[in-house]
């Protein structure tokens, strides 16, 4: 289970943010202040930060500094009913990975949970053989839909492995769909 801080002042804005990412199987910690925050991230590690700009004392700013200077890496989503330039330039210089624009709704925040799990899903080159190495073992327990789903995200990644192309003709072929089997079987010939 990810652990997830939510920094911010204003009460409604941490029980909305709180409620929506336990029901999603976060879990959840508080701070309503930036010292706060900071004696949090000591003691306790967290996979994500959603972290107010204007707070009283400290500023998120300043927050996410002192974060990035600890060598936390977390990814951080900054909220503001106050949006400028300036915070945004600021922000992304300091590893902040988007804004959340106050007042939100659960739909925003879903949103941005959805892309953060889409880029953490995303094969790189560097992970491609483990993926392949995956996809065959859910092709040898017949799970057919979870290896065809799982090679599409590879695909859409990466578009020239072969082997991608080949294992997509064998999931077809198992499924009784010979005429898709050999287009793609076709296509991975193609590097031939």
């Amino acid at each position: 289970m990810k652990k997830v801080l939510v920094v911010d002042d204003t009460k409604n804005i941490r029980t909305l943010l709180g409620i929506y990412l336990k029901l999603k199987g976060f879990e959840v910690l508080m701070a309503t202040n930036g010292h706060e925050a900071l004696s949090l991230i000591d003691t306790e590690p967290v996979d994500l930060i959603f972290l107010d700009i204007k707070m009283p004392e400290i500023s998120g700013t300043e927050v996410l500094k002192r974060i990035r200077a600890k060598g936390l890496t977390a990814p951080v989503v900054i909220m503001t009913a106050f949006a400028t330039v300036k915070n945004a330039v600021d922000c992304t210089k300091l590893g902040a990975i988007t804004y959340l624009q106050k007042p939100f709704t659960t739909d925003k925040i879903k949103t941005i949970i959805d892309e953060m799990i889409t880029k953490e899903e995303a094969p790189n080159a560097k992970n491609i053989e483990y993926q392949i190495m995956i996809i065959k073992q859910l092709i040898s327990e017949n799970n057919l839909k979870k290896a065809l789903d799982a090679l599409k995200v590879v695909l859409s990644t990466d578009p020239n492995t072969p082997e991608v192309y080949e294992l997509i003709s064998m999931v077809y072929r198992k499924q009784g769909d010979l005429r898709k089997a050999e287009i793609f079987h076709n296509m991975a010939a193609q590097w031939e």
